[in-house]
Parts: C-alpha cells; sequence; structure tokens
C-alpha cells in the first residue's frame, strides 16, 4: 500500500488541458486546435478547474513551460566532417595491385 500511495502523491498537482467541445464531439487534443480549452489540476482524488486556455497553444505554454524556455538553443557549431581514420564503421583502403591491373604472368 505504501508504494501505491507514494505513486498517487507523486502525481498531486499535475495539470491537463481539456477541450470545451459539445458532449458528442471528439476529445482528442489535435482535433480541435482553436478550440478552448479547460485547464484542470489533479489534486488526488478528483481534477479539479486550474484554470483557462484560448487554445492549444496557449494551453501547451501553460502545460510545458520548459518547452518555451528550451525553444531557442543558443546556436551550437557547425559540426566538423569526418576526417580521415581507421574507425570500425569505415571501409578499409583498396588494395594496391603494383601490375596494373592485369592478371598474373
Amino acid at each position: 500500500m505504501k508504494d501505491w500511495a507514494e505513486r498517487r502523491d507523486a502525481k498531486i498537482g499535475r495539470l491537463r488541458a481539456v477541450p470545451v467541445v459539445s458532449a458528442d464531439g471528439l476529445r482528442g487534443a489535435h482535433l480541435h486546435p482553436d478550440a478552448p480549452r479547460a485547464i484542470e489540476r489533479w489534486n488526488g482524488h478528483a481534477w479539479e478547474p486550474h484554470g483557462f486556455a484560448a487554445n492549444l497553444a496557449e494551453a501547451k505554454a501553460v502545460l510545458y513551460p520548459e518547452a518555451r524556455e528550451s525553444s531557442n538553443p543558443p546556436h551550437d557549431p557547425v559540426p566538423k566532417p569526418l576526417g580521415s581514420g581507421t574507425g570500425k564503421h569505415r571501409k578499409p583502403p583498396a588494395p594496391r595491385s603494383d601490375s596494373g591491373g592485369r592478371g598474373r604472368s
């Protein structure tokens, strides 16, 4: 029981966005991106009202604030092309023949 209670308590405070559409409408987030969203918070026993978002993009900004912060990563330097080497992913050099490509005599 202790493990179950710890897992349940770890989820307290979790947020979700629920599209505000008619009861017979589809509830998939991607199906109504312009529909308003009710932001709900899990209190450990039930989902309770927490906020409101005008559309899916605004709801994602509320649910995933860390994604907005990391959406503009600093410019990384251009990676260098592979140099010469003998790594196991590289083909070994073709054997050279002193006979100039002719068969043995």
